[in-house]
């Protein structure tokens, strides 16, 4: 019987295999060649781990209807059994497979939004392993919008169990390279398709609740959301400045430490000027304790900051480019050599608010809110 507190699933598990030989297959984004989708098919289908490209990060594949190649997905990213992974599907006709029940507004939404950075959670059918949804009574389900994992999805043949594909905790992977630095040796495979476009995980939306509940901000607005379904709950999680107690899980990101850099990272919130002024200040103080310290900024600020690296996420006019270059730039500090990075903050409006909260989480919730200086 699967329990939670599976002991040692890791260490049992590269006991018994071993380490993995990584193939990787170069696949084009737009016309995904078919041999090498069928190389990859035949690998989920024997309950072996695939890592492949949608449009948000990079997923972890495997069948989700095989608790072993499940429970083995999960010892290879190194995570922990209570995070439920995602789900995906090639067509609506596979959530009605695996769901109990399916709303209006669940239908309205897929119609609205599938295929896309959307994931829905319903309450799930019994026959689904309990390892596949961290023993919850719900599923988390998405089709994604990208053709080589739509390919991927449908010659498997199988719902595909697809977490983000990198270690547990570390900034999720935008490229193949990523996916290979994290889990080399340890997967059977991956597609590399090229980067990704979106660059932060789905959105995740309760369902099987009345109003829906946001779980996880992310590739899908809570605007637009809005906008089709009306008032859409927010959990406390998403707009909280500190670590919130333990509990069930719902959703991936909701527990554990997430998208983190080795390098410890410090944000600091509030107006635009504000933060410059702290952000310089600490610049000084990390100096002055003879420490190297990196800054992430935009386009409109990075020219202001002396620091031993800077980098710039993008302009505040295009949040789009923000959320596509967050998790590479995370990745990339670790390779500077700094010993912290300093954060702005940006806009919580749009895609925003999934940035902020990848970057809350990042930091552990070390966040600095300086005070404003009234007139």
């Amino acid at each position: 019987m699967f329990a939670l507190d599976f002991k040692n699933v890791h260490t049992h598990f590269f006991m018994a295999f071993g380490m993995k030989q990584t193939r990787v297959f170069q696949v084009n984004p737009e016309e995904p060649q078919t041999e090498a989708i069928g190389e990859a098919a035949a690998i989920i289908k024997a309950g072996g781990l695939v890592a492949f490209p949608t449009e948000t990060v990079y997923g972890l594949g495997a069948d989700a209807l095989n608790a072993d190649a499940v429970r083995a997905l999960f010892a290879a990213k190194n995570r922990p059994l209570d995070n439920p992974p995602i789900v995906h599907v090639a067509d609506v006709s596979g959530v009605y497979k695996l769901a109990q029940e399916v709303t209006p507004k669940a239908e309205l939404l897929m119609k609205q939004f599938w295929p896309g950075p959307l994931t829905l959670v319903f309450k799930r059918y019994p026959d689904v392993p309990m390892v596949t949804t961290a023993g919850l009574e719900t599923i988390a389900l998405r089709m994604p919008n990208h053709k080589v994992a739509f390919a991927l999805i449908k010659e498997s043949g199988v719902p595909v169990a697809a977490p983000s594909a990198n270690l547990a905790g570390a900034p999720s992977p935008t490229t193949a390279q990523h996916v290979f630095d994290d889990l080399n040796g340890r997967i059977d495979a991956i597609l590399d398709g090229g980067p990704t476009c979106i660059g932060v995980e789905s959105t995740v939306l309760d369902v099987s609740v009345d109003p829906p509940m946001l779980l996880r901000p992310g590739g899908t607005s809570l605007e637009a959301l809005n906008k089709v379904v009306g008032e859409v709950q927010l959990h406390p999680f998403i707009t909280s400045l500190a670590e919130l107690p333990a509990e069930k899980a719902r959703s991936p990101g909701m527990k554990h430490k997430h998208y983190a850099p080795k390098t410890p990272l410090v944000l600091v919130e509030g107006p635009s000027v504000v933060v410059m002024s702290k952000i310089k200040e600490l610049i000084s103080l990390c100096w002055f304790e003879d420490k190297q310290v990196g800054v992430l900024a935009t386009d409109e600020t990075a020219w202001a900051y002396e620091a031993d690296v800077v980098k710039s996420m993008g302009s505040h006019r295009n949040v789009d480019a923000i959320a596509a270059n967050l998790f590479r730039l995370l990745r990339e500090f670790d390779a500077e050599n700094v010993d912290l990075i300093l954060s702005e903050s940006i806009s919580i409006e749009g895609l925003g608010l999934a940035v902020m909260n990848r970057l809350r989480k990042a930091s552990g919730y070390k966040i600095i809110r300086p005070a404003v200086v009234q007139g």
